[in-house]
């Protein structure tokens, strides 16, 4: 299924024992479904906030059949959270809808350091592993049309 497609794939270095996670599960995800080494390509951010530029550099590049964002905004004690996981959001958004190449939202948002562990490959499984799966599907269906 991953068989010649070319991802690109960005995580927030912020919450990096997190997002690691995330990243070893995208890859695996793209690996067991035929995906080489040599078309994944990895970049990190300092955070989730500049996920959305990068995302935005690589989709215009044309290189990508999809670009996977990967990072975890962990609630804290200021309303920063809110700031930051609306915004991402929304900004990985805007990206796919401009550039018509499938930018998948693979950032966690949780209320406690727990939930995000449980996210990144525990008892929620690997959200990481499901934005792949995600980028895998949406460019193939993509190229159908």
């Amino acid at each position: 299924m991953a068989e010649g497609l070319k991802i690109g794939i960005i995580a927030a270095r912020f919450n990096e024992f997190i997002t690691s996670k995330l990243v070893s599960g995208a890859i695996d995800a793209l690996r067991r479904h035929g995906a080489l080494e040599d078309n994944i390509e990895l970049a990190w951010v300092p955070g989730a906030f500049e996920i959305p530029l990068v995302a935005q550099k690589m989709a215009d590049s044309k290189r990508y059949d999809a670009v996977i964002c990967l990072g975890a905004v962990i609630r804290g004690a200021t309303p920063h959270f809110d700031l930051v996981s609306n915004e991402v959001s929304k900004g990985i958004a805007h990206v796919g809808l401009q550039t018509g190449v499938p930018v998948i939202f693979g950032v966690i948002a949780t209320d406690s350091i727990e939930q995000a562990i449980e996210r990144a490959g525990t008892k929620a499984g690997n959200k990481g592993f499901d934005a792949a799966m995600t980028a895998i599907e949406t460019a193939n269906l993509l190229r159908s049309f």
